[in-house]
């Protein structure tokens, strides 16, 4: 049975109209706020995994420019879906987004439920979810790390993954789950904030068991590192290595040749800082000399971005560019 016992029908109802009208007045005004076409909200639902709103707001429509229907997304060489992704990370989203494209093609268009959506390739509950609800109407609930929070605030207790789920679904709106779920999870980015929750501003306050910061999870100290690069150039050119296809992280993507031992003792040309998903990086960028390693190719500067570049090749390339 559901696990909102503190909330009966009336509260139920109350809650989803209190919700709603909070968002028809105070939603954020995003690129993708209002779409209904299934591929342009799988984009910003994939791109918003694990991204923050803002880069995703710079990037949304600079994508769907290059791709802007599923089918050109679906003939697209993989090289140029990741060169165009560049810079987002968690390479592996991009190549899913490309898989379920030509999927969703072969079989004719997205389907309209979360059951048929999640049998595509890279798709998950979640995902499946928000398209069917935004695109589709089907009343079935959303629950991300926003929705979490909420739910375990609003009812006081720590619930197991299928009691959220169970929950969400029991409270959503029927007639309008698209933006109920759009509506839950800007109450969690927005108002019942993971630190310091803004009580005072939200909607549901007279219904929430907790009315406050709950308990916070500990959290893993981040893991440091040093990431050495060497930088050869030559007439507006700069060499690139690929990684290897069959490496566990970024494989096929472009970067700067690694220094190895070349970095002891000499002073790099420049340093900046990087972060990959638990670990914070210090890099440093050393002029090298002529020989340059075997594998690997020159490329113009200007026209590096075409190439599937890791977020930290382009960062670095954008620097020395800007310096120059």
């Amino acid at each position: 049975m559901p696990c909102l016992p503190l909330l009966d029908r009336r509260a139920s109802s109350s809650f989803r109209l209190k919700l709603l009208s909070w968002y028809d007045h105070f939603q954020r005004k995003l690129p993708w706020r209002g779409e209904t076409d299934p591929y342009r909200i799988l984009v910003s639902e994939i791109m918003l995994q694990q991204t923050r709103v803002a880069v995703v707001e710079a990037r949304y429509h600079a994508f769907l420019k290059q791709f802007p229907t599923v089918q050109r997304l679906a003939r697209a060489r993989e090289g140029s879906v990741l060169a165009a992704w560049s810079g987002l990370g968690y390479y592996r989203r991009a190549r899913s987004l490309h898989a379920a494209a030509k999927a969703a093609v072969r079989n004719g268009g997205f389907p309209a439920t979360a059951s048929a959506l999640s049998e595509l390739p890279g798709i998950g509950r979640y995902t499946a979810a928000a398209v069917a609800s935004i695109a589709f109407g089907e009343p079935v609930a959303v629950v991300d790390g926003n929705v979490k929070r909420v739910l375990d605030r609003l009812t006081g207790r720590k619930l197991s993954e299928a009691d959220y789920w169970e929950t969400a679904q029991a409270l959503l709106e029927q007639h309008s789950p698209g933006d109920f779920n759009q509506a839950m999870m800007e109450l969690g980015a927005m108002i019942c904030l993971a630190g310091q929750p803004r009580c005072r501003e939200c909607p549901v306050f007279e219904l929430c068991v907790s009315r406050g910061p709950t308990a916070k999870k500990a959290e893993k100290p981040r893991q440091k590192a040093t990431l050495n690069y060497l930088l050869f150039t030559e007439d507006s050119k700069v060499f690139l290595q690929q990684r290897p296809l069959d490496s566990s992280l970024m494989p096929g993507m472009w970067e700067l040749p690694l220094a190895g031992s070349f970095a002891k003792s000499r002073k790099p040309l420049l340093g900046l800082k990087h972060s990959i998903t638990v670990t914070d990086y210090q890099v440093n960028v050393f002029s090298a000399g002529k020989r340059v390693p075997c594998a690997g190719r020159w490329v113009p500067v200007k026209s590096a971005g075409r190439l599937p570049l890791t977020g930290l090749a382009r960062k670095i390339l954008k620097k020395i560019d800007g310096s120059q």
